[in-house]
């Protein structure tokens, strides 16, 4: 959430500043703001509330700005209500210095994230004659660098160092002083940052899009350390003030992938996006040996003595990444016979942690940046348990601090709700499940082999839904003003119905829920009435006829009925009012091919409801606060 950038070099600062935050509108925003300085003069600021199309139109596209350092961001409400004086950039001055366009102020910033212990500071400040003109929490960080940085008549970095002690929360900050002209400085704890380089220049950002452009040549700075950022180099220091050498890292994907291609919607570019990454992530770890396939997980790190040795999963993540843990847990449980439980990461820390010593906890996350599934991660490693994180951001933090990351290959999502990440997690789980099965012996060769045949078709069967979308664009017309959604299923089925009801309430705001069909019956089924849509889920060919019934149920009471299950199951026409068929698979893969219907159906919902897909309100694509 919330997005950053910075720009200097040789070049006009403020069209690269807003071209970078039209790269980071997906992450979701609900203000934006620039500061740009022109040599020795003193730092321009102009804001806006809401789109950022009405800040490109003050600055004359960046035009009516002189300069060539400067600082962007999209603001994502916190502290205080959308507004041009709650959005940043702040200053450090006087409550009257934030109209001035340009502000004689000694500090300027801009920040993502939440300063947990703000009122203590502001309260602070207070007391040393500081006043404050916002509402935020970053008014209170950039004030209180200025503190330090006039207190104790130290450097930037310092002055940062200072402030990152005295704070506490999760943030990315990125500074100016009046006094080092050409230069920007930044610190990080928990919330992401690159920086990118190229002859004569730098970049800022918060996401690699932002920056792609204009280099791929990138450096990752990591937890508690800050940096300073001149045209064509940046020195990086840890919280000590001591200079640390860091690593060049190359962005193997280009620009084009972070487009449209084409398509209206970035959404509906993922979801027709998912064969290629469901590929690419099955053939990450899956190896032509001389007696056949075989899955190598060499390169995740994790060794089949280790496989041997884990007597428990706990599965940590949030949304729709938790969403795959649900399935998973059905998977692994039954291939496998390992105990798992899957945990809300936002949960997992709060309460007594009861692990055993050779449990792995498999922290799943698309951005490897989420801020409750990070403090999970740093949690389960604080109690010296072994750690495996799946996700899909090289370099992310979540891959550096985990002792084993599988990489899932999904490319760049871009739309809020995701589609393609969520179904290459799955293929992740589904490599795991199976080797960890035949590792513990829990399988034979041959069922082995049968089960990796099988998950090479999922891609092509994901490819065959996707040439079938008109009956599913004409329910969700027929749908479009419906008030509640009810999905049904049961095993596997339920942990489908949870990523459906999401993707249809985030991106429709049409008011929807998932249960386990069984519970229906325990209190849910007092909500239905007549005409509630109500979808079930049956590719589970054990569970059908217990899920059919309690859509029977349903139906008795005015619902009308959308059924979803494989190709030979034609009786649920008897029950349902719509019918929607996937290819068969194997039963524990089902979730890979039930899946696409539902993100199409939220996708056409939105769209028939005149709503914008790839941002829907108040969500943010990585959630780095907790």
């Amino acid at each position: 959430m919330c997005g950053i950038v910075g720009y200097t070099g040789p070049a006009k600062a403020a069209p690269i500043l807003l071209e970078g935050l039209a790269k980071l509108e997906y992450r979701g925003y609900d203000s934006a703001g620039l500061a740009v300085r022109d040599g020795d003069a003193p730092v321009q600021i102009v804001k806006s509330k809401g789109r950022l199309r009405a800040l490109a139109e003050k600055t004359d596209e960046g035009r009516a700005l002189a300069g060539n350092v400067g600082i962007g961001h999209t603001r994502w409400a916190t502290h205080g209500e959308p507004s041009e004086r709650n959005a940043h950039p702040h200053v450090s001055g006087a409550p009257e210095d934030h109209d001035r366009s340009a502000d004689p102020s000694d500090v300027v910033g801009v920040h993502n994230g939440i300063i947990e212990n703000y009122a203590e500071l502001k309260e602070k400040l207070r007391k040393n004659g500081y006043s404050f003109y916002s509402e935020t929490d970053t008014e209170v960080a950039i004030k209180l660098v200025e503190y330090y940085y006039k207190k104790y008549g130290i450097g930037p970095i310092d002055a940062l160092a200072k402030t990152m002690v005295r704070v506490r929360g999760s943030y990315a900050l990125a500074v100016m002083f009046r006094d080092y002209p050409g230069e920007i400085y930044v610190a990080r704890k928990d919330s992401p940052m690159i920086i990118g380089v190229t002859e004569g220049e730098s970049f800022i950002a918060s996401d690699v899009p932002a920056i792609l452009n204009r280099t791929r040549s990138v450096y990752y700075i990591d937890n508690l350390e800050m940096a300073c950022v001149r045209p064509g180099s940046v020195a990086f220091y840890n919280l000590d003030g001591e200079q640390v050498e860091k690593q060049l890292t190359t962005i193997t994907w280009d620009a084009e992938a972070a487009e449209k291609g084409g398509f209206e919607h970035f959404m509906m570019k993922e979801i027709h996006e998912q064969p290629k990454a469901v590929r690419d992530t099955l053939h990450s770890v899956l190896r032509e040996t001389e007696t056949g396939k075989e899955i190598d997980l060499s390169s995740v790190g994790l060794s089949e003595e280790e496989i041997r040795r884990v007597s428990q999963l706990h599965i940590v993540a949030c949304g729709s990444a938790w969403h795959v843990g649900v399935a998973a847990q059905y998977i692994f449980e039954d291939l496998a016979a390992i105990p798992v439980r899957v945990e809300l990461a936002s949960e997992f820390r709060y309460r007594r942690l009861l692990l055993d010593k050779d449990a792995l906890v498999v922290i799943v996350s698309q951005s490897g940046e989420t801020a409750d599934s990070l403090a999970a991660l740093r949690e389960a490693k604080r109690l010296g348990i072994k750690t495996l994180g799946i996700v899909n951001t090289v370099g992310s933090s979540i891959a550096r601090e985990a002792d084993s990351v599988f990489y899932t290959v999904a490319g760049p999502e871009i739309a809020v709700a995701t589609t393609k990440a969520y179904s290459a997690q799955l293929m992740a789980m589904y490599l795991l499940a199976v080797q960890f099965a035949r590792v513990r012996e829990e399988i034979d060769a041959q069922a082995y082999a049968d089960y990796l045949t099988e998950l090479e078709t999922i891609p092509d069967k994901i490819a065959r839904l996707l040439e079938d979308k008109d009956r599913l664009q004409w329910f969700a017309a027929k749908f479009s003003n419906a008030h509640d959604a009810f999905f049904i299923g049961r095993g596997i089925d339920y942990a489908i119905s949870l990523e459906g009801s999401l993707k249809m309430k985030e991106i429709s705001y049409l008011h929807s829920e998932a249960y386990a069909a069984g519970e229906l019956k325990h209190g849910t089924i007092s909500l239905i009435e007549e005409g509630t849509l109500v979808i079930g889920v049956l590719t589970q060919s054990a569970l059908y006829e217990k899920t059919v019934s309690n859509m029977v149920e349903c139906k008795a009471r005015g619902a009308y009925l959308m059924g979803l299950t494989g190709y030979g199951n034609y009786s649920v026409e008897d029950a349902a009012d719509f019918t929607v068929y996937v290819p068969k698979t194997d039963p524990h893969f089902m979730a890979s091919l039930a899946v696409v219907p539902l993100q199409l159906l939220g996708y056409y919902l939105s769209v028939s409801r005149g709503l914008d897909v790839d941002k829907p309100r108040n969500l943010a694509k990585s959630v780095t606060v907790e």
